[in-house]
């Protein structure tokens, strides 16, 4: 029996195969005895939890990545972070072009979604995106040079330098820095806390990797200039400046006993705040120990990963385009304005509808996957557990807990569904429907 047609996957599920396919790559070879530290394989639980963790550039891990894995298994996760972050379409993208010269209409449309950018002008983007990540990438290494190499010698410390800045910018947050004596507790950066270089760089490429491609090609194409940015980097420049700024603020309020205790001075807390602000958006390092945050720094580290990065970008969360929507578009209907106006903008309703069904998907499978897991591994203890499921699906990979078989398979999937995105898995997995000419009557329900 002969097919009429080819089957032609929709862009959603091409996205959504794509990073499930690498992953299961990632863990095939991961998997193999030579990529453990001791030559003997790791259960394939563990190398699945640390495949999806470094393609969806998260950074939660089963083991310390330093002492778990060998040099081949380290370098298989780096290279898993390198393509998680710039994307499983940039690579397809650049194949294609390659093979066969360019990008046909669907790969054009394929690459644009995973991005968030336009249809045209795709060839041009995806160099960009190569050649601006290996420019930032190889800066941020060779300053990180300048501290590794004393530290840990010529070979080891360029090799540091390399995977902690392809982690930083990929917002991956996998570290080599190994664990406390005694314990097996990661100490990832915290021994660079007041390290002005280590801390500033790292911060920078955080930051940089988390705007998103489409907004530095504005950013170039303007020359800088602020009176030519687009509406949308514009917004994301201000409110992501706002929330670095108040969050470090607030850090130096909260912890402020803690950095008391540490002997910090204020330019030290300053360093440390600052870190503490930027790593939540959502890269995994640390400088301060989760568990040692107060209360109100629990929360606040928790509102960060929550909220996340900028679309199209290496970052996750709910985004920050969604967030500005979401609070402008909350005051606008509690005022009872028709329109949600953003300066000399209007957001249309159909953004902010969106931006509260993203909220409310992102909200839901974090206290669903909190409740299971609760249920399941009753000594993890609530706070532990709802910290890091908020990690796992914002793609942060900061956490207060230890891993059973359960949560590793909850995260796993909390992990593949923030990276790939909440609203492309409901579309590819959704059927497409042709839309009715016939409404159901409409109703009143009490709002409030």
């Amino acid at each position: 029996m002969k097919l009429k047609g080819k089957i032609r996957l929709s862009v959603w599920q091409y996205l959504a195969l794509g990073y499930f396919f690498v992953i299961l790559i990632g863990s095939v070879l991961l998997v193999l005895p030579f990529a453990a530290a001791d030559g003997s394989s790791h259960s394939y639980l563990d190398a699945l939890f640390t495949a999806t963790s470094a393609t969806c550039v998260t950074g939660l891990v089963p083991f310390d990545t330093a002492t778990g894995w060998s040099l081949f298994g380290q370098i298989v996760i780096l290279l898993l972070i390198q393509l998680g972050g710039l994307g499983f379409t940039t690579f397809v993208s650049i194949l294609f072009m390659m093979v066969r010269g360019g990008l046909g209409v669907y790969e054009r449309k394929v690459m644009m979604q995973s991005v968030g950018g336009k249809y045209d002008g795709v060839r041009k983007l995806v160099i960009r995106i190569v050649v601006a990540t290996f420019v930032l990438e190889t800066a941020g290494a060779l300053l990180l040079m300048i501290r590794f190499i004393p530290d840990f010698g010529a070979g080891k410390g360029i090799y540091f330098s390399i995977f902690h800045a392809v982690s930083a910018f990929c917002n991956a947050g996998f570290d080599l820095m190994g664990v406390a004596a005694g314990t097996d507790v990661s100490v990832s950066l915290s021994r660079y806390a007041t390290d002005p270089l280590v801390v500033l760089v790292i911060c920078v490429l955080i930051i940089v990797g988390g705007l998103g491609f489409v907004l530095w090609g504005d950013v170039f194409d303007c020359r800088g200039n602020p009176k030519k940015f687009s509406f949308y980097t514009r917004l994301i420049l201000v409110v992501n400046t706002c929330l670095v700024a108040i969050s470090m603020a607030l850090f130096l309020l909260f912890e402020r006993e803690n950095f008391a205790a540490a002997g910090y001075n204020f330019g030290e807390s300053l360093l440390v705040a600052l870190f503490d602000a930027t790593t939540p958006r959502t890269a995994g390092f640390f400088t301060t120990d989760p568990a040692l945050l107060s209360d109100s720094g629990y929360l606040l580290t928790v509102i960060l990963m929550f909220i996340g990065g900028s679309s199209g970008s290496t970052a996750g969360g709910i985004k920050v385009g969604t967030f500005a929507v979401l609070v402008v578009g909350m005051f606008a209907v509690l005022r009872g304005r028709r329109d949600i106006d953003i300066g000399k903008r209007r957001i249309e309703n159909s953004a902010f509808a969106q931006a509260l069904a993203i909220f409310t998907a992102y909200l839901m499978l974090v206290l669903v996957a909190t409740m299971l897991i609760c249920a399941i591994e009753t000594d993890a203890g609530f706070a532990n557990v709802l910290f890091t499921s908020v990690s796992a699906l914002g793609t942060v990979g900061l956490s207060r807990m230890s891993f059973g078989i359960a949560s590793k398979i909850i995260y796993i999937l909390l992990m593949y569904a923030g990276r790939v995105g909440v609203v492309t898995l409901a579309l590819a997995l959704g059927r497409k429907k042709t839309l009715s000419e016939i409404r159901k009557p409409a109703e009143t329900v009490f709002i409030g």
